[in-house]
């Protein structure tokens, strides 16, 4: 299962309670946690502050990058979980879309 730090954010505990009441598995767990991390990174500021724009720019970072299809629709799956079921804020993920 995922550790969760002593210190872990109220957001981020909240997307754990959200992926445990789903029943994800514990390897899914973390990756969903890590591709969030990363965006954060990229972000510079807390992911729950993003917009369309940041995520259109996300996603254009991942490919310019050379990011794979499969890494890449990861990563798309990782944050729709978040913003969709986390933040409540599926209007967010409107210009991400899988690849092929």
């Amino acid at each position: 299962m995922t550790s969760l730090p002593a210190n872990a954010s109220p957001l981020r505990q909240r997307m754990i309670d959200d992926m445990r009441m789903r029943q994800l598995a514990p390897t899914t767990q973390d990756i969903y946690l890590h591709i969030v991390r990363e965006f954060a990174r990229f972000l510079g500021r807390s992911p729950d502050t993003a917009t369309v724009e940041d995520l259109r720019r996300y996603q254009l970072y991942l490919v310019d990058h050379g990011t794979s299809a499969v890494s890449l629709n990861h990563a798309i799956t990782g944050l729709k979980f978040f913003f969709t079921v986390t933040l409540d804020r599926p209007e967010l993920m409107v210009r991400m879309q899988p690849v092929r």
